[in-house]
């Protein structure tokens, strides 16, 4: 994160004697990423984190992949895709390689237990639906077009609003999230060329320690399965925390676009950066403004990245047949480029209102047997005029 926050109650010194009412002291936790030289903080529990009374294996996970086939442009329909379930059993994997796995998810219940992800950080996406993200770190409340990016090592569950119907991209990665390096200067402060400030993002709201006693799940995934630890007490036990480490949301509407006066090529749409991939976001703005200029994309051939587009609203200027919540998949080898039409179609036009999520990967993806089921087996060939 690129700014300091804190919530709750803290000692004035870090690691020094901090008491509750009882005279007993507060279990001090320090949360930080590469081995205490990165961004960290520090929360205070009621009780000790490590009181976990039982271990068990939930369940194995296993990716099943598609058989080597043709190289080819994909289009999965993921409208028609649904499996019910909270927002971990409701995932739907659909493409992965050795740095991201991409799912979609349709949560119809909250969860029950907290869970939280060992090899990286997560964005989750809202297409549709609002509720509120939990973590000891406080609630944040989350509504259509938040990415909510949840570190690492964040104890977290989704409780959807009753009534409202959810859809969710998910983006697992293998490492840390982040807004793009050339965005940010030495300190970590987010400059005035970035597409987005500091006060676009949102922390968590409000801090609730509970001192429950009962039975409490947490799940671990880690080395291919989740693993779920018990505890008596509540694990949302924090009294206050401060630190630049923490689950926060950002809305795709507040990502202010970068135009010119020819086209202006993907990295402008960039969002944030992680290992292996990147996160870019396409919002409604103005076309190009050089009296040649031709809106719609170039031809181009990705040399050395799958691009994975996620549809979220409107109507994209380079593509028919495109619906809601439609995902295309154009990889390394095989140029892509404007639908018949398309390219000088856009000749003379002033804006656009699609709203899309964009997934550059630069290791290939493969698509697993769920991703099948949603082709659009004709989609390749929907260049022929």
């Amino acid at each position: 994160m690129p700014y300091y926050y804190h919530l709750g109650t803290i000692p004035k010194k870090r690691h020094t004697q901090f008491r509750q009412p009882d005279g007993s002291l507060y279990h001090e936790e320090l949360m930080g990423m590469h081995g205490f030289t990165g961004i960290q903080s520090l929360l205070y529990h009621l009780h000790p984190p490590t009181e976990v009374y039982q271990v068990l294996l939930e369940r194995s996970i296993v990716l099943e992949f598609e058989e080597p086939g043709a190289l080819r442009h994909r289009h999965l329909r993921t409208a028609i895709a649904f499996s019910k379930g909270d927002a971990i059993a409701s995932r739907i994997p659909l493409m992965a390689n050795a740095d991201v796995c991409l799912s979609v998810a349709q949560p119809t219940e909250a969860m029950s237990y907290w869970y939280r992800f060992a090899h990286g950080d997560e964005v989750i996406f809202i297409h549709d639906g609002s509720g509120v993200l939990e973590s000891q770190f406080g609630t944040l409340s989350y509504r259509p077009g938040d990415y909510l990016v949840i570190p690492t090592g964040v104890l977290w569950r989704i409780v959807p609003d009753v009534g409202v119907d959810q859809r969710m991209l998910v983006i697992e990665a293998q490492g840390h999230i982040e807004p793009p390096t050339r965005y940010r200067n030495h300190y970590g402060q987010l400059l005035e060329h970035a597409p987005y400030s500091e006060r676009d993002l949102r922390p968590p709201e409000a801090l609730t320690p509970h001192d429950a006693v009962g039975e409490f799940e947490v799940r671990v995934k880690a080395h291919d399965r989740i693993t779920a630890y018990f505890y008596h007490h509540h694990p949302l036990d924090v009294v206050g925390w401060d630190g630049y480490l923490y689950p926060y949301a950002f809305n795709i509407a507040d990502f202010e676009p970068i135009t010119g006066r020819i086209h202006q090529p993907p990295p402008v749409h960039q969002t944030f950066e992680a290992p292996g991939f990147v996160i870019c976001s396409f919002v409604p703005r103005l076309f190009d403004y050089h009296p040649q200029a031709i809106p719609a994309p170039y031809n181009h051939s990705n040399v050395d990245s799958d691009e994975v587009l996620y549809y979220v609203e409107g109507n994209f200027m380079s593509r028919k047949g495109i619906g809601r919540s439609s995902i295309t998949v154009h990889p390394r080898g095989v140029p892509h480029g404007p639908h018949p039409g398309l390219y000088e179609g856009s000749i003379g036009k002033e804006r656009t209102n699609e709203l899309a999520v964009m997934i550059d990967t630069f290791r290939p993806l493969q698509l697993t047997r769920h991703a099948l089921d949603l082709e659009d087996g004709h989609y390749p060939y929907s260049w022929v005029s």
